[in-house]
């Protein structure tokens, strides 16, 4: 792609994010969410690939009709109240509607049926950006309206850890298991959305950590599928033995960073005397733990068939990622230590 053509397309994200995060209003939240929505698309698309334009037409639809959905509960809201400030959402109706389609947006079950087949047409690094930056401006408005309807908040939560976890069980493609762990995720940071925001932020931030040395860790190594990993080692030997820690901690082992969030999630789901739901999130982590080892099981401990009629890749020196891979990996392995500290800073 043109250098300044792409320039000009990630400016318009970063304008689109920036946009809704400034915005009172609901029109302006509406048009920061459409700008960045126009803003991926040429990039999702940009191989020109039967499979990249399918997964840009199936975006497109997607956060279409959940960008109509929010106009016309922003709307409703507004005939209601006579106001379009973000804050002023009272009535239960227009708050559901909101709440469905911001679901809807970033990729909640049971509205999660797009995002696998979404992100397997798209390469790593577009998949990346569509898996942490176009999930910023719909939680910042998750964040603003605080709905008042806590169950549906704790069925998306719920639903979505659950999903996350079996639908990854029975995937080959790397791409499909990154966006199954996506959904994961989500759902633990909707069960705590409303309990404790802050807590929500963090669980956010770290999920975007680890989900960039996954996707750079995979795109140095150019591999896909599982069965592509076994051959990683020949290529970058270092993140090969760096991977699963990633994945663990993404899987919430301690003493891993991942652990963290999980930790703090389980406690004030418990304080909030939902225990048993509690329980049932973290034996849905444990589904997605199944896939996490399986991945690091080909990486680390299965060997490429050494047949001399294969052609096994040549070791080529990548310095295009190595900073950022070793401060985010860096992250993802060691902040368990500085948890008081954090939760000081949360208390605040």
């Amino acid at each position: 792609m043109n250098p300044y053509i792409l320039t000009i397309l990630l400016f318009a994200m970063g304008l689109g994010t920036t946009i809704t995060f400034a915005s009172s209003h609901w029109l302006l939240a509406w048009m920061g969410l459409e700008i960045n929505t126009l803003a991926i698309l040429p990039l999702m698309c940009q191989s020109h690939h039967p499979r990249a334009v399918e997964a840009t037409i199936k975006y497109f639809l997607t956060q279409a009709t959940a960008a109509a959905m929010l106009l016309f509960a922003s709307i409703t809201n507004a005939w209601i109240t006579g106001q379009w400030n973000l804050e002023f959402m009272s009535y239960s109706l227009p708050t559901t509607l909101v709440t469905v389609a911001l679901a809807l947006k970033i990729g909640l079950a049971p509205l999660h049926a797009w995002m696998p087949e979404v992100l397997q047409g798209l390469d790593l690094t577009t998949g990346l950006i569509l898996s942490t930056w176009q999930k910023l401006a719909p939680f910042y408005l998750l964040l603003q309206i605080n709905p008042s309807n806590t169950s549906l908040l704790l069925i998306l939560g719920l639903a979505s850890t659950l999903v996350g976890g079996w639908g990854g069980l029975n995937q080959n493609q790397l791409r499909k298991i990154l966006a199954y762990s996506s959904i994961a995720h989500l759902g633990w940071m909707i069960l705590v959305l409303q309990f404790f925001p802050s807590l929500t932020l963090l669980t956010l931030l770290m999920y975007f950590v680890m989900t960039f040395s996954l996707f750079i860790s995979f795109k140095v190594n150019n591999s896909t599928t599982i069965n592509s990993l076994s051959m990683s080692w020949s290529k970058a030997p270092i993140i090969s033995s760096m991977v699963p820690f990633i994945l663990l901690s993404l899987g919430g082992l301690p003493p891993l960073s991942g652990f963290m969030p999980k930790w703090l999630i389980l406690q004030e789901l418990t304080k909030q005397s939902l225990a048993p739901l509690a329980t049932l999130a973290a034996l849905s982590a444990l589904l997605s733990l199944y896939f996490y080892l399986r991945i690091s099981y080909a990486m680390t401990l299965t060997m490429s068939p050494n047949i001399l009629l294969n052609a096994l890749p040549w070791r080529l020196p990548s310095n295009q990622h190595t900073l950022p891979l070793a401060i985010t990996t860096s992250l993802t392995i060691c902040l368990l230590p500085l948890t008081p500290a954090i939760i000081t800073l949360l208390t605040l």
